[in-house]
């Protein structure tokens, strides 16, 4: 165990950090996996903005790059497009 009172508190503050950014994170992955996986077109723009904005506040916050979110918003922008 640390032995200072400011360590202690980095290492709760950072735990509660972790815990955060990971359940965004994976919010974020399960709407894309709903993206992928789905055949309608309507429902998957829909969740298309959901996830646009998502990746957006991520980048952001530096939760996650710059470049893995515009990436992805590509990526998933051409599946979008390319479903009947």
């Amino acid at each position: 165990m640390k032995k200072y009172k400011s360590s202690v508190k980095c290492l709760r503050s950072s735990f509660s950090r972790k815990l955060r950014n990971n359940y965004k994170v994976k919010t974020c992955k399960t709407f894309i996996k709903k993206i992928i996986n789905s055949s309608n077109k309507e429902e998957s723009k829909k969740n298309l903005k959901r996830v646009f904005s998502m990746l957006d506040i991520l980048s952001k916050k530096n939760i996650i790059h710059k470049n893995k979110a515009s990436n992805n918003k590509s990526r998933l922008s051409k599946i979008v497009n390319n479903l009947n």
